[in-house]
């Protein structure tokens, strides 16, 4: 007897779905994969990462793979092999089961996958499309490891007849990550208790096998040397002939993908799957098998400074390209007649058609506007031309040890088919010096975010990383903590305290205020109308100083005589009653500067000490005391701001007395605070009399200790 396995990697369902001539080409390539398999009768079928090409494929293309899946792998054909091993170690999902040995399907040919990097587990939850497709009972999903710094690969054992089989699998992780895990000894891989010996072990794997940085690949050496046979996905270069290591003595084999997904050299090589087969002396031997349906590929170099042509005369230059295109046309006609013989030529696909120009001391063309002569011939008519030059470096600045001068190309598709974004975003915080977050997790959410499409990766990685900071925080000083916690919880509560009590005092002069204007306004009245019956009596009133204009305020107006200042009166009795809205504003431009409102202050004190009339020199001066106070308390506080300003320090919220104003306005204010005191607690106020310690501000907060 014999184990007969179809090997297969990177199909990429779902690539450029919505292109009208490329769109099918995944799935016409997969359902040939299927196909074979049913024709040549395979125990199962081995993929090796990426059956699909976006982590979350659209309805359509889930539609289509679950549609060839139940037309090719469901049937009354029974499976010859037994799966002996304990299969909820093997399959994580609700049903830890084959599907072939479910009884509620009837699988004739069981498909067994691994994940790549496009169709890898990721978003809420951790799944991918293969958890979707094996929750349907269409595949097993293998290969799925736990944790990915401590990596434990259990094998799936399968037995036919005198065939034994273990079938490792390890999903992608990525190479860096997986690379230091390897150095650090965390990648184990068990072998079977009983006859180890007698098992042929095939290893599936999705990594890098190219060396394209220190770390971003896995070398062939890490893999230890009781393998037989290693299966090796996600690179699309199609060497699917077996290839012995030297150094470990197993065999490696690498189909490639099944559909071109990028313009270059490796997805020329033409697309091939493999029939693996396994005898009862641990013998095998690979037959590859030609993918038929898989669209022709060609490409070619052209040099015109090797075509005789002016560098000026662009028509030339546009026929000899146009002439080349043709040639290579013709040529990918033969090889698909070579590889179809059976099929009508009219059945021909339009090619892919990839010519790449050395332009050098020529000017380019556009290459949108070439490719439309080609529209109905080609399948990729916007990307046929890629121009580019030859590097040149000037030999004066490398004696400089300046940077090489050289010219970029002017289209860079093949360049940008290698650039990957967590590459970009590794080179950039490579120069920055984080603290908090790690930079190797940022590149990580980064390009879930842009390959996978996950929304939520960037914010479940703050998260995460911020849960893990405070954790380690409460286990290296939790005490610490606790204080800090308790302290911030203070500070909020005394800050609503004493914003509560501040609106409450606020009212209460609001009030106060709009009394005392009343009788304040009645007794000039009086005043006035005994005025005007000794008005020729009356000396005319002094004038005040005129106040110092001070930028950006509103001037003081100037003084009026009485009976100017009598009308007005009586006039603005007439007009309905302001708003405290409108008071506030009107006292608001009382004093435009600090000597103004000490001066006008003490005049006021000095003429009713006096018994002696206040003349109204100002609107202003019909303001209560209240009102007065707290004017007195704003220009208190501009003071302040011009002491900060000279290198001194002042709290924002201070409800003790100034040492600035009058002795009747220092008393005020002390029985204003006072009356604070007695409604509630005064916020972080000095503790002792003799530091005579200034009332500290939230805003000062935890800068007292530097002042």
């Amino acid at each position: 007897m014999v184990f007969r396995i179809l090997v297969a990697t990177d199909n990429h369902l779902g690539f450029l779905e919505k292109d009208p001539v490329r769109g099918n080409d995944s799935f016409a390539a997969f359902h040939e994969i299927l196909r074979v398999a049913k024709q040549r009768q395979v125990d199962f079928v081995l993929l090796g990462g990426d059956l699909f090409h976006d982590n979350k494929p659209s309805r359509k293309t889930m539609h289509r793979t679950i549609t060839m899946l139940r037309q090719f792998c469901m049937g009354d054909r029974p499976c010859a092999f037994d799966f002996v091993s304990a299969q909820d170690e093997t399959f994580r999902d609700s049903f830890a089961t084959v599907n072939y040995q479910d009884p509620n399907y009837n699988v004739s040919i069981p498909v067994f996958s691994i994940h790549g990097n496009h169709d890898d587990p990721s978003g809420d939850g951790d799944l991918c499309a293969l958890d979707i497709l094996a929750a349907a009972g269409l595949i097993n999903y293998f290969g799925r490891s736990e944790a990915i710094d401590d990596v434990k690969i259990s094998p799936m054992l399968l037995t036919k007849d005198d065939v034994k089989l273990a079938v490792y699998g390890l999903g992608n992780i990525r190479d860096e990550r997986l690379y230091r895990t390897f150095l650090g000894k965390k990648v184990r891989m068990f072998r079977p208790k009983e006859d180890k010996d007698d098992w042929f072990n095939l290893f599936v794997l999705h990594q890098n096998r190219v060396k394209r940085g220190p770390t971003n690949y896995v070398p062939e050496s890490f893999l230890p040397d009781f393998l037989h046979l290693v299966v090796w996905g996600h690179e699309h270069d199609c060497m699917i002939d077996l290839e012995q290591n030297e150094e470990k003595g197993f065999y490696i084999t690498q189909p490639g993908s099944s559909v071109a997904t990028s313009l270059s050299e490796g997805e020329m090589i033409p697309k091939h799957v493999g029939i693996l087969e396994i005898y009862p002396d641990k013998q095998f031997k690979l037959e590859k098998v030609s993918l038929k349906s898989v669209r022709p590929f060609v490409m070619d170099d052209i040099i015109l400074a090797d075509c005789n042509l002016k560098r000026i005369d662009e028509k030339r230059v546009d026929q000899v390209l146009k002439k080349k295109v043709e040639e290579m046309i013709i040529t990918a006609h033969n090889v698909w007649v070579e590889a179809n013989p059976t099929l009508d030529e009219e059945e021909f696909p339009k090619p892919l058609i990839r010519l790449r120009v050395d332009y050098s001391d020529f000017t380019t063309l556009n290459p949108m506007r070439f490719g439309q002569k080609f529209v109905d011939r080609v399948a990729n008519p916007k990307d046929i031309l890629h121009f580019h030059r030859k590097r040149v470096v000037n030999p004066l600045a490398k004696k400089e040890k300046e940077r090489p001068d050289f010219d970029l190309p002017a289209i860079i598709p093949e360049s940008l088919d290698k650039i990957q974004v967590e590459d970009l975003v590794n080179e950039f915080l490579a120069a920055q010096s984080l603290e908090i977050l790690p930079e190797n997790g940022i590149g990580e959410a980064v390009r879930l975010f842009v390959e996978k499409e996950d929304k939520e990766a960037i914010s479940d990685f703050v998260a995460e990383s911020l849960k893990k900071t405070q954790e380690s925080l409460e286990k290296s000083a939790p005490d610490v903590i606790n204080d800090e916690i308790n302290l911030m919880k203070q500070i909020s509560k005394e800050k609503q305290v004493a914003v509560s009590d501040i609106s409450i005092e606020r009212a209460k002069l609001l009030e106060t205020g709009e009394s005392v204007r009343k009788s304040k306004i009645a007794k000039v009245d009086i005043e006035n109308s005994s005025q005007e019956q000794s008005e020729e009596e009356a000396p005319p009133p002094k004038k005040l100083r005129k106040p110092a204009v001070v930028p950006k305020a509103r001037a003081a107006p100037k003084s009026k005589p009485a009976s100017t200042r009598a009308s007005a009166v009586g006039a603005k009795r007439k007009k309905p009653v302001q708003s405290e809205d409108d008071m506030e504003e009107q006292e608001s431009v009382i004093v435009s500067d600090v000597e103004m409102a000490d001066e006008n202050e003490g005049e006021i004190v000095k003429r009713q000490n006096s018994g002696t009339k206040t003349p109204a020199v100002k609107p202003a001066a019909r303001v209560s005391r209240s009102h007065s106070s707290k004017l007195i308390e704003k220009t208190a506080s501009a003071s302040k701001t011009r002491a900060s300003s000279s290198g001194l320090r002042q709290s924002t919220l201070n409800f003790a007395s100034t040492s600035s104003t009058t002795a009747s306005v220092k008393s005020k204010r002390v029985s204003a605070s006072t009356a604070s005191k007695s409604k509630g607690p005064t916020v972080f106020q000095g503790s002792s009399e003799e530091e005579e310690e200034e009332p500290v501000s939230f805003s000062q907060f935890g800068n007292k200790s530097r002042r």
